[in-house]
Parts: C-alpha cells; structure tokens; sequence
C-alpha cells in the first residue's frame, strides 16, 4: 500500500526512506550507463566479438534509454510516478541478471535493451517524485541530491568499474545490480508516495510513442554516424527520415491536449531557457570528460590509475557544491546561481585548454575542481527551475524532458569528440575543452536571461 502522502511533502522518516529509494535506483541506472566502457576490451575477447561489434554493448543502453524516457513519463503522470519506478527497478534487476548469464554478444545486447528500459523507467520519474517528496520550501535540497547523484554516477563511472574489474569478471559490473536493486525495490514498495493529480483522461497515444522513438533514435545514429566518419549518403538519409518523422511528430503533439513530448510546457519560458542550459552543460560536461583521458595517456603518458585519480577532483567537488547550491536556491534566482556556476564551469575547461605542456598534477587537479564546483553551483537550481515551473500534474512530463535534456547533451558531446579527434588527430583535446568552454559560456548568458522571467514557485 503507497505511504499517505502529505500536503506539502512526506513527513520525516518516509522521506528519507524515500529519498534513499531515488538515490539507489538513479546511482545504478547512471552508473549502468557508462560503467561497461572498460570492461569493453575483455568482454570482445570473452564472447569473440571485434571491438566494433562491442560498442553496441554501451549504445543499446544509451539508445534504449533516450527512445522510452518521455512514454514512460507520461505514463507516470497517467499511472502514477510510484508504479513506474518499482515497475523500472523490478526490470532493472531482471535484466541485470540476464546481462550477467549473457553466453554472446547477441544475448548480451539484447539484454542491454532491456535493462535500458529499466533505466528509462527510473530516470523518467525520479525528479517528479521528488517534488512530492520534499516540501516546497526544501525542495531545493531535494533536487541538489539528485543532481549530486547523477553527476557523481556519471563521472565515477570508470572508476567504480576499474574496481570491480581489478578483482572479479565482467559479469560482476551487472551482478552488483541485483542485491542493491532488492534493497531499492524494499524501500520502493515501502517508502515511495503516489502522486495525488493524474491525467487519467489522457490516453496514451501509440504513434506518438513510435514515433519519438524514431525521432530521438535517428538523431543519435545521425550524431554518432558523422562524427565517425561514416557513409555521408548513409548519414543524408537518416537526417532526412529524421526531418520527415520530426514533422508529422511535432505536428501530431501540437494537435493533442497533453502532448508526449511536452511542446506545451516548452511555451513556458522559463521552463525552456532552463532546458537550454542544460543541454549545453552535460554537452561541455561530456566533450571535456571523454576527451580528457586520451590527452592525460596518450600526450602526458600518465597511467590508468593516475588518470582517474586527476579526474576525480571534479565529481568531488560537484559533491561539495551540488548540496550548497540547493540551499542557495531558497534565497537567490536560479538564473543568478546558474550563470555563476556556468561562467565558473567555462573559466575552469578554458584553463584546462591552456594547461602548459609538461603540467604538474597539481595545475591538472585545481582546475578541475573549478570545472567541478562551478557545475554543482549550476546543476542543482536549473533542476530545480525545470520541475517547478511545470504544473503539478504535468511533473512526469517535465521529469522526462529533464532526463532527455540530459542524454541528448551528452551524446552531442560524446559525438563531437569524435569528430574532433577525427579532424584535429591528437590535438583533439585541446579542441574539445575549447569547444566545451564556448558550450558553457554560451549556456551562462542563457541562464543569466531567465532572471528577467518570474522565478518558478508552482
């Protein structure tokens, strides 16, 4: 039975057995995302498959994901935020599993789809849960742990899987999933609220799901296919088919009263300034932390440990900031905090661009700890600006785009990284953090502008 809701959030101690059901599912499903990157090697050579072949390990994930976030947050706004996340753990865990009994690359990237789903289910709702978790007043704090959350996963992603790796297989980065998911399931089914306004009148609309799948789907392959280098007649039609099926999609939710993809709540200034930032953010986020690696092995000749240690000084001070700005966030413009913490984001990847040629770790790490704490200063009040300035019913939905804003910011990156290691060879980092610096600069003057628009408070 779903625990009684309060007025303005869940009383304490629900809400800290709740926060702590978000925290486990996100933690995993993020850190899914990016934590077989390097176990890739050894599992080609365990299930004989080339490298190439192997990177659908990773993409099935990351596609699975971006084409079911917006359904399946609307399906929680229909049928409510609590069953769509202990429905995506359940799943989550089952094809964790599956992952891990995986005997070829075929059954493991089928699997990969699966467990994509899962994660979708969790990223679809959690921030709409936690805005009926938290009372208004706190909810600030609520969105810093999320971001905190995401931001750490993403960045520690390697290094957990470096871990896990240095003693036990492959199968393990899969098999760790099952005991933390009966743990968040068990807080799930005891902890989690229900959301009281839903819009049950709205039928789930199929072709609008069929259709945002193609849409989001064809424009990753796009991304992906052009920064490798890849066929340009093949590259034309995709962006053709994906000009075709954006039409008659946008067309399609224009016409509807609660579209899929929220067109409606994207007429809301605010709320789509917000959505701004943050593509441009996790995209600068993304071209400095794939790109970084390749210069700190292959330029400064650094080894694998020494290389995620220079990186951690970033997600460590995300965490250190990330809890700070949800506090600020009660006080002062979310678009003051943002352009802050942007500006200090875009003055930490500049330095990072014109790091001398033999550094010591020490110039490294003081510049990453301003990339990292200008990015917690900026994360957590965006969130917090994108859920609130969408109507209580309609959380899911801004929830979804949140998570979609995400994704698609860090696979712009991931792609341009690519295109420009292709272009500019092993200068390609030093072009990368300039670019990532401009993303950011660009992204604090949009941030800056949402101070001329009512701060959200719904």
């Amino acid at each position: 039975m779903s625990p009684s809701l309060a007025q303005d959030g869940l009383p304490v101690p629900q809400r800290y057995g709740a926060i702590l059901t978000i925290a486990l599912g996100i933690t995993m499903a993020v850190l899914d995302g990016a934590i077989a990157n390097v176990a890739l090697p050894t599992i080609s050579r365990e299930l004989n498959a080339s490298p190439a072949e192997s990177v659908w390990i990773v993409n099935a994930y990351q596609i699975a994901i971006i084409v079911s976030l917006l359904s399946l947050s609307f399906l929680g706004d229909m049928l409510g935020y609590r069953r769509v996340y202990q429905v995506g753990l359940a799943m989550f865990i089952a094809t964790s599993l599956f992952c891990a009994l995986s005997s070829s690359l075929t059954m493991l990237t089928f699997a990969r789809v699966l467990q994509g789903f899962g994660g979708a289910a969790l990223m679809s709702v959690n921030t709409a849960l936690i805005r009926i978790i938290y009372p208004q007043r706190y909810l600030g704090r609520g969105m810093a742990i999320n971001s905190l959350i995401v931001a750490v996963s993403t960045a520690a992603g390697p290094t957990v899987a470096a871990a896990i790796l240095s003693v036990a297989s492959w199968k393990w980065l899969f098999l760790i999933n099952i005991p933390l998911g009966l743990i968040a399931l068990w807080f799930a089914l005891r902890y989690l609220p229900d959301n009281t306004q839903k819009t049950k009148s709205q039928k789930f609309d199929i072709p609008s799901a069929i259709m945002n799948a193609l849409f989001f789907g064809l424009l990753i392959s796009a991304l992906s296919g052009f920064s490798q280098g890849l066929s340009h007649l093949l590259v034309a039609g995709e962006v053709i088919a994906l000009i075709i099926v954006g039409w008659f999609f946008i067309r399609r939710q224009l016409s509807m009263p609660i579209p899929l993809l929220p067109v409606d709540l994207l007429r809301i200034p605010i709320f789509s300034l917000s959505l701004g930032t943050s593509v441009c953010s996790f995209c600068a986020q993304m071209l400095a932390m794939v790109s970084l690696p390749f210069f700190l092995q292959n330029v400064l000749g650094r080894d694998e440990v020494a290389t995620g240690l220079l990186l951690t000084p970033w997600p460590l001070a995300t965490m250190v900031l990330a809890p700070i700005a949800g506090r600020l966030i009660e006080r002062f413009h979310a678009g003051l905090l943002g352009g802050i913490g942007l500006a200090v984001f875009a003055a930490g990847l500049f330095l990072l661009a014109m790091l001398p040629s033999q550094p010591q770790d020490w110039d490294i790490i003081w510049r990453m700890v301003l990339c990292g704490a200008g990015f917690g200063l900026f994360q957590s009040p965006n969130n917090h600006t994108i859920i609130t300035s969408a109507p209580g019913n309609r959380s899911g939905g801004a929830s979804g785009m949140l998570g979609t804003a995400r994704l698609l910011g860090q696979s712009m990156g991931a792609a341009l990284v690519a295109l420009l290691f292709n272009l500019f060879g092993d200068n390609g980092t030093h072009a990368s953090l300039l670019l990532a610096g401009a993303f950011s600069s660009i992204a604090a003057i949009i941030s800056l502008s949402r101070m001329t628009q009512d701060r959200a408070t719904r």
